[in-house]
């Protein structure tokens, strides 16, 4: 039967597979230890949490999770192990890819007037539903609908 490193008391059987001391407030106390959680981004939208043991930093020093995202941003830079065995310290500036800027879209043209614009605005000030604005400009509700989003996405 295991025993209680701290105290000497017998151990539960199930609680002796994990621990090697027992639940009193000093054993707790003195023995417990704190996890330290590592967050490993996965893709845009989730990250996996993982318990940081000996198994988890040899998986990171690998390689083994990386972060998906960075694949968005350019070709990886070569490890420090590779520039050694071709006999460089670091890649000169001249060949370094750095990615492209992004550049605005095109401003595109609405498929509606200025004035129907204010016409729809002053009907949903109104109280107007949208497809009552709608049978009123001859437009369809989803156009309605897009000019009143449009609008307050401005700040009008």
């Amino acid at each position: 039967m295991a025993r209680c490193i701290t105290c000497g008391t017998e151990l539960h059987p199930e609680r002796a597979l994990k621990y090697d001391y027992c639940m009193a407030k000093e054993c707790q106390e003195k023995n417990a230890k704190g996890l330290t959680i590592v967050a490993v981004g996965q893709n845009k939208a989730a990250e996996q949490f993982l318990i940081l043991d000996e198994r988890t930093r040899e998986d990171l020093a690998a390689g083994k999770q990386h972060d998906q995202r960075r694949t968005l941003f350019g070709p990886p830079v070569p490890s420090a192990g590779a520039l050694r065995a071709a006999g460089t310290h670091g890649p000169p500036q001249e060949r370094v890819a750095r990615p492209k800027p992004r550049q605005a879209p095109p401003a595109r043209r609405q498929p509606w007037t200025r004035s129907q614009e204010r016409l729809a605005l002053l009907y949903n000030e109104q109280g107007l539903r949208p497809a009552e604005i709608a049978g009123k400009l001859r437009v369809s509700p989803h156009l309605v609908t897009q000019i009143i989003l449009a609008a307050k996405n401005r700040g009008k």
